[in-house]
């Protein structure tokens, strides 16, 4: 038993924190690994269809701002490049060294900034800003002060103290100094990917990042005012053993940022193609990726990290932690969020927007993203309007992933619903994990249990309409659903 912290709610309302337990049953979650969606959205992406255009993207920001009152908006900007292949990454991103092409993709991401903030009433504030990629410090802290500089002149930003401006970081290519001129754009919060530690592991991944880089980065970024440090670590790499990650784990945990995520590894060299330059035979066998799970629950649990959900942990003091127990804790493309009040607007390639009841998504590929915008048109290649069920489904969701239940009651009180003949089918498959001890169901609320946490995501398939893969047990297998 590992004993972490969990919100326990009742009705429409989170009121408390409870002590939970994560039981760790390496038999129950090999049975029920299966490839699933991890719910950033719902509907997921791939529902999105070419139907969605520019054209309904812009009755859909039309329609949010004649809402009574206005959603907040969450700003996203995707930099694809990188300098060098890591071999595990499934991102959209460009290998490149050449700093030429930044100048370029920044002239393109003007005009489509221009383009979406005229759609956008100016009373609508910006109450979050986050550079992914990609690696977005392949941009200088000049390019990215003029990016930042670009978004303020066209939208209205919050002055809020919980005002977010983030930005995920490669420590291989950062330095103090550059922290200290991105706190000095507005940069308060800081995504360091680590992976490993290891060499052996770095090595097979082709990503050689040293204890002392990676410290050093993130005490500039205590001594630059950072609110927030995140650090990313993978489990499932070739050459990766207990020992090896437990020196990284201890080692992450000395260093104490914030928020911690430990990501399974998902080898799909046919859907990724740096993955063929891994040695597959390097990869830790089922039992072995299952063991590293539980170590770093054990390790970061013990380091006084709550387990927050889908593989993300936080301090007690952290705003995530915090926002869980408010019951205001959110997911959507960045991960876990604690902006639930707003609108997403995504800028650059594959950028994802989220505005109203509709998702959009702009080109995966470069010269379309650019083409779209050569000819003056915001760049949306594909999306979908959420219909009614969507709607109710994607709340259902969105409860589970970020407190661990369904708040039944609360939800026929909101949608007119009846939810036992409303969500028939989905109680069908949701029968066998309540018979494994996932998940409790009363009449008031559906919560997961202790053994259930690992396995939210399989909870949500359940309710999931575009599914036909069932949710339940499978003879043993193991690759990603964890």
């Amino acid at each position: 038993m590992i004993e972490v912290k969990a919100p326990c709610a009742t009705g429409d309302k989170l009121h408390s924190m409870a002590t939970q337990h994560i039981d760790f049953d390496a038999g129950l979650l090999s049975r029920y690994d299966r490839p699933g969606p991890r719910y950033t959205s719902y509907p997921t992406a791939p529902q999105f269809n070419a139907d969605f255009g520019e054209a309904a993207l812009r009755d859909t920001i039309r329609a949010s701002n004649e809402d009574p009152i206005p959603r907040r908006l969450s700003l996203y900007v995707h930099v694809p490049f990188c300098e060098s292949p890591c071999f595990y990454c499934g991102c959209n991103r460009i290998i490149t060294r050449d700093k030429a092409r930044g100048e370029a993709y920044l002239a393109r991401l003007y005009r489509e900034i221009a383009l979406a903030a005229k759609q956008f009433d100016r009373d609508r504030e910006v109450i979050q800003l986050h550079f992914g990629g990609g690696t977005p410090n392949f941009l200088t802290p000049e390019q990215l002060r003029e990016v930042v500089d670009t978004l303020r002149g066209q939208f209205r930003f919050s002055d809020a103290p919980d005002r977010d401006i983030s930005i995920e970081l490669d420590p291989r290519f950062v330095s103090a100094e550059d922290i200290h001129a991105l706190a000095a754009i507005g940069f308060n919060r800081a995504s360091f990917g680590v992976q490993d530690f290891d060499p052996a592991v770095q090595e097979a991944v082709n990503r050689i990042q040293s204890v002392e880089q990676t410290r050093a980065v993130v005490d500039a970024c205590r001594a630059s005012g950072f609110h927030s440090v995140n650090v990313d670590l993978i489990y499932g790499l070739p050459n990766q053993n207990l020992e090896g990650f437990a020196r990284t784990l201890d080692t992450v945990a000395e260093m104490r940022p914030d928020r911690v995520a430990v990501y399974g590894y998902a080898h799909m060299p046919h859907l990724f193609k740096p993955q063929k330059q891994l040695n597959a035979t390097l990869l830790p066998t089922p039992d072995t990726r299952l063991a590293l799970l539980q170590l770093a629950i054990e390790k970061l649990t013990a380091a006084g990290y709550l387990y927050i959900g889908m593989d993300h942990f936080a301090l007690p003091d952290d705003e995530l932690a915090l926002a869980q127990a408010r019951g205001s804790l959110h997911r959507n493309f960045m991960g876990y969020t604690t902006h639930a009040d707003s609108d997403l607007l995504g800028l650059g390639v594959s950028a994802i927007s989220h505005i109203g009841d509709s998702f959009s998504q702009n080109p995966r590929d470069l010269p379309s993203w650019q083409a779209a915008l050569d000819e003056g048109h915001l760049p949306v290649f594909r999306g979908m309007r959420m219909d009614a069920d969507d709607i109710l489904r994607a709340d259902l969701i969105q409860a589970l992933m970020c407190s661990a239940e369904i708040p039944v009651r609360a939800l026929e009180r909101r949608y007119a619903i009846d939810f036992p003949a409303y969500f028939a089918d989905a109680m069908a498959k949701l029968q066998p994990l309540e018979q494994d001890g996932l998940v409790r169901v009363e009449p008031d609320c559906i919560s997961v249990t202790s053994r259930g946490r690992l396995l939210l995501r399989n909870i949500a398939m359940c309710f999931d309409r575009y599914l036909t893969t069932p949710a339940e047990p499978s003879t043993p297998r193991f690759s990603r659903a964890i």
